[in-house]
């Protein structure tokens, strides 16, 4: 996830000499940082709008969503599975996003994308894949369109207006399509037995993905809230100005 933020530090230097060349080193790095960014956030951008663009061609021209999925399949994981960059993004420092907090959008993300649709072609063509497309989609592009204008310090207000109001119906609409996929590969896992290791074994270690699959499914009663009000609190913040009090655990 990219931020318009830089802290453009590289850790303290313990000698005087260090000490004196470490504004410069920011600076480098805060400029290497921002270029990066923003060549990242411009490729994440088109690459988003080309999957919308084929996913729009493909209705237009075949008029059902079936074979959709395959399609724009290699668009979809490449983009993807590029954002795993935000990871590092946060790690050495460069967005000011927690570790944690991207961790579990990107991988939730990588986890539907190659565990669950890849995996099972069955049920690729169920319209729940769509419903969680198409959020995806519209989602990401006004997400790095934000990211790219506010690097450049060129932020439209309608972007800002986008990213703060969309997401109000497209991440529930998202998250529903995530579940109905997941729950429409439930049958297809407990009769394969897929990514599941059973008992005995030498190394006397047993795993269901089936339960696997319940447990995240599970999962979202907890996560869905705590991510959604806080966007609900962001955009109060960034759209109405509002100051917003964080209250310790």
């Amino acid at each position: 996830m990219a931020s318009s933020e830089e802290d453009g530090t590289n850790g303290g230097a313990s000698e005087a000499g260090e000490e004196k060349e470490a504004p410069g080193r920011r600076r480098r790095l805060g400029l290497l940082a921002t270029v990066w960014l923003t060549f990242y956030n411009i490729a994440m951008t088109a690459g988003w709008l080309v999957l919308a663009i084929a996913m729009v061609r493909f209705y237009m021209e075949k008029g059902t969503h079936k074979g959709l999925y395959k399609s724009i399949q290699k668009t979809l994981k490449f983009f993807q599975t590029f954002a795993l960059l935000e990871i590092v993004h946060c790690l050495i420092g460069i967005v000011p996003t927690s570790v944690i907090v991207a961790g579990v959008q990107v991988s939730s993300r990588i986890f539907m994308v190659w565990l669950i649709t890849h995996s099972i072609k069955p049920i690729q063509n169920e319209e729940s894949v769509v419903l969680f497309l198409v959020a995806w989609t519209v989602t990401e592009i006004t997400r790095y369109s934000f990211y790219t204008f506010s690097l450049l310090d060129h932020l439209p207000y309608f972007i800002k207006w986008a990213r703060y109001n969309f997401f109000i119906i497209l991440y529930p609409v998202g998250v529903v399509g995530e579940l109905l996929t997941i729950y429409a590969a439930l049958p297809y896992v407990k009769k394969t037995g897929m990514f599941s290791i059973r008992l005995p074994n030498k190394y006397n270690v047993s795993f269901d993905y089936y339960y696997f699959l319940l447990i995240t499914m599970a999962s979202y009663i907890p996560l869905f809230p705590q991510l959604y009000f806080h966007m609900l609190r962001q955009r109060r913040k960034v759209l109405h100005g509002e100051v917003i009090v964080e209250k310790d655990d």
